[in-house]
């Protein structure tokens, strides 16, 4: 089970004022290509799970990931996860002809779960989206500000993967509201937006 805390930032003002506040605590910073499928019948997205291949430019491998039953409640989701590295060259030609998924579960655990425990009997690509990403070890947390370009607008957001959200969280917005940045609870996961094809409002006080 994953946990994150995921706060949202009203635009790209408020994500320069936050990464030049937490810049001396800056750690990395990754450019993302995000890319999902489903079972070629929609035998994962059926049961609330999605299949993603991340690249990175600072991994010379990509990640595949299996997601199942993501919940966000008061900023905080929830989420089943599963996820390895996996040979890039082998992903690439994934993302180029998905029905490629089904001979490369012989070469990965989670391509295999997908096959084998959802029935698929072959996969479609959805698309995707890129993500800059950048790191700080903040106060003995991660965080990681997304600034994520959806094609049809670009989302800002704050995430804290914690054994303990409700203190990550307290700690997050106290540094948020201390310095006067707006922000919002997230209630969707990236991948939602992604699939609705709108960015959904931001809520003013």
């Amino acid at each position: 089970m994953e946990v994150e805390v995921k706060l949202r930032l009203p635009d790209a003002v408020a994500h320069r004022h936050v990464t030049t506040l937490l810049s001396p605590f800056h750690v990395a910073t990754h450019r993302q290509e995000n890319h999902f499928f489903d079972g070629s019948s929609g035998e994962l997205s059926s049961r609330r799970a999605t299949l993603r291949l991340r690249f990175s430019d600072t991994d010379p491998r990509c990640v595949v990931t299996l997601k199942a039953k993501a919940v966000i409640v008061d900023g905080v989701s929830r989420v089943e996860e599963d996820e390895e590295p996996l040979d890039s060259s082998i992903g690439r030609d994934c993302v180029a002809e998905p029905e490629k998924i089904l001979s490369s579960a012989a070469e990965s655990r989670v391509l295999r779960r997908a096959k084998e425990e959802f029935g698929a009997l072959g996969f479609v690509g959805l698309g995707g989206f890129g993500n800059v990403r950048e790191v700080y070890e903040w106060k003995g947390l991660k965080l990681e500000v997304d600034e994520t370009d959806f094609g049809f607008g670009t989302q800002y957001e704050i995430e804290c993967e914690s054994s303990d959200p409700e203190e990550a969280k307290k700690l997050i917005e106290e540094f948020l509201k201390d310095n006067g940045i707006d922000y919002s609870y997230s209630v969707t996961s990236k991948f939602a937006i992604f699939r609705s094809g709108n960015l959904p409002g931001y809520p003013r006080q």
